[in-house]
């Protein structure tokens, strides 16, 4: 049966599609509204060409692709999640944009890397849920830093002028915020606690010292309950923890250094979890001690110390035994 790649373009209200065949001819295209309604009419539309086996590729857009992507799995269509930033590298040098012109690019991106492309699993239900709790939480917790910060610089300039009920209402907003982020914890160790597995392995990975819930349910989420991500030191390119050198010939020899490409808000939980542990871990207390007496900077030692607790966090969890304390 011969092969028909179909790209598609993810907006908020529609989506454009086309599909190519084996030979980069256009066999259909259109544009059909992000709602069940014309999902329906698509996957009408895909079964008009029952010679031929349809491969769906699109862009990770986060909420905008979930119905489609819930859609596809449902009716077990083969669809792939391709990285933004790896199709725009792909693509080369562009001029222009349009909706429809990139589910072109998108199929032939699709043809061109047929060899690479893997089949999207749609993580389980309590995941998916509990990462739509965590991305509220880190808008929610970024919002109230920067309240926080709002409210120190008033309190400075009511030394001068009289803004003492703009500060008591931003005080109050962030009483309720607080009173938000506490209600969406509790809410994620209610689900987590609703699946055994999820549980066991939440049990596991936060015996380690240092890995608190947030820790721990944000490892769960990003590494798809360690299906996903299997190893470790993968886990730590994907925060952005690995270090990798730059180097080319006998001219070019840069630092070795971690990547900017990386999942930055689990590198900042990482990191404050690798504190924790260089306060309340003997070993990595020492370890952090030697390093910097060795003239290390404190954000690489960090970054080392992040490392060993990720290592620790899936040992545990392959191992399914909570975490041992190691001598100093």
């Amino acid at each position: 049966m011969k092969n028909l790649f179909i790209g598609i373009d993810i907006s908020k209200d529609v989506f454009d599609y086309c599909a190519l065949d084996q030979k980069n001819k256009v066999i259909f295209r259109g544009q059909n509204s992000n709602t069940e309604g014309g999902i329906k009419n698509f996957r009408q539309r895909i079964k008009r060409y029952r010679s031929y086996a349809p491969w769906i590729c699109m862009e990770h857009t986060g909420y905008y692709g979930y119905l489609l992507a819930y859609e596809f799995s449902r009716f077990g269509f083969d669809f792939s999640m391709v990285n933004p930033l790896d199709l725009k590298l792909s693509l080369g040098m562009v001029r222009g944009k349009n909706d429809a012109v990139d589910a072109y690019r998108i199929a032939s991106y699709a043809l061109s890397n047929k060899h690479k492309l893997k089949v999207y699993k749609l993580p389980a239900k309590e995941l998916r849920e509990l990462k739509l709790l965590m991305k509220t939480r880190e808008r929610l917790s970024k919002a109230l830093v920067q309240l926080k910060n709002g409210v120190k610089g008033m309190r400075i300039a009511a030394q001068t002028i009289n803004i003492e009920a703009l500060i008591k209402k931003n005080d109050l907003l962030i009483k309720k915020i607080e009173t938000q982020i506490k209600a969406i914890d509790k809410k994620m160790l209610e689900l987590i606690k609703s699946s055994p597995k999820l549980y066991e392995t939440y049990k596991q990975i936060t015996s380690v010292i240092g890995v608190g819930p947030v820790t721990a349910t944000k490892t769960i989420i990003e590494s798809g309950n360690f299906k996903k991500i299997t190893k470790g030191r993968k886990f730590c390119c994907h925060a952005g923890l690995a270090p990798f050198e730059y180097k080319s010939g006998s001219s070019v020899k840069e630092k070795t250094k971690t990547s900017p490409l990386c999942n930055k808000s689990l590198k900042g939980v990482l990191h404050k979890a690798a504190c924790s542990a260089i306060q309340h871990d003997p070993q990595l207390k020492k370890y952090y001690k030697r390093k910097r007496d060795e003239g290390k900077h404190k954000l690489s030692v960090v970054n080392a110390v992040a490392n060993k607790l990720v290592m620790r966090i899936f040992a545990v969890a392959k191992r399914d035994t909570p975490y041992v304390k190691l001598a100093a």
